[in-house]
């Protein structure tokens, strides 16, 4: 039997609390199937949400500037939908972040770079069984296809790979991108030094989204103390992302996920490096 859809949208969107000298750009949105069709989890409904129900929800109410569309990893690999937005939809204000099978062709990723994609993002959670030898094969192989494009990497995936991936990740000159603050679910202050010290040396940047993911039951300003270290360490290899539309509660707040920030970054300085200065060197540069 079909499973009902309906939507699944933020009663309230909070106003952002907190200023920067510029206007700040949101790093993650999750699209779907195509262009006009970004959806929950929960219901798969292609039509559910849009990229005006963005607009109108976060864009103006979180003055926020631009935006890079990220290709949900429940999609799969068919990029039409954030090569139709990038192109169609908002232009020179968003940058695309595709999923990509090994055999894409160099025409094929040519033609998404001229409409604005600047990333590729690796799925590891789907790779989580493979042994770490294959992982970091897999890795090189894709960063061989970006990195002469001026791309960078990003990493979807569990804490316990970042883990295992660590002494790789160290040596690695290729810029990449960890998504959900390393989705570090466990306090484990071990691996947060590691992974503290592979974020200082500059290849590695981090991605403060999806707090309410590392959280897991418990509130997602629990992990102010992590979000602090880590723009403690290098702020200028951070960037925010609301995850929006916040799979699998489509009704989370995305200005209250915003308004975490000023707790882990308390100084204007740090906040323009995070919501501005960064974003446009890693996706506009």
């Amino acid at each position: 039997m079909a499973r009902s859809c309906h939507r699944l949208r933020a009663v309230t969107v909070t106003g952002s609390g907190h200023t920067v000298q510029a206007l700040p750009i949101d790093r993650t949105v999750e699209i779907l199937k195509k262009y006009g069709a970004i959806t929950t989890r929960a219901t798969f409904d292609r039509a559910s949400l849009t990229l005006v129900d963005f607009g109108d929800q976060n864009l103006t109410r979180l003055s926020l500037k631009g935006l890079s569309l990220v290709r949900c990893v429940f999609a799969g690999a068919d990029m039409q939908g954030v090569g139709s937005a990038t192109a169609d939809g908002l232009g020179p204000r968003c940058g695309g972040v595709i999923q990509i099978e090994e055999d894409t062709t160099d025409a094929e990723l040519d033609a998404f770079g001229e409409i604005g994609v600047r990333a590729v993002r690796l799925d590891l959670f789907a790779r989580a069984q493979w042994p770490t030898g294959e992982i970091i094969a897999y890795i090189r192989r894709m960063a061989a296809r970006v990195t002469p494009r001026g791309w960078h990497l990003q990493f979807y995936t569990p804490g316990t790979v970042v883990r295992d991936l660590l002494p790789f990740l160290a040596d690695l000159e290729d810029t990449f991108v960890i998504d959900h603050m390393g989705y570090l679910t466990e306090s484990d202050p071990d691996l947060e030094r590691r992974l503290l010290a592979v974020l200082a040396q500059g290849s590695c940047w981090i991605k403060l989204s999806g707090a309410y993911r590392v959280a897991k039951d418990k509130p997602p300003s629990s992990v102010a103390p992590w979000g602090q270290a880590l723009v403690t360490a290098r702020p200028d290899r951070l960037i925010w992302g609301s995850d929006w539309p916040h799979l699998p509660d489509g009704q989370r707040d995305t200005g209250e996920i915003l308004n975490l920030l000023p707790d882990w970054a308390p100084t204007e300085k740090d906040r323009q490096a995070i919501l501005v200065d960064g974003p446009a060197r890693l996706f506009f540069a």
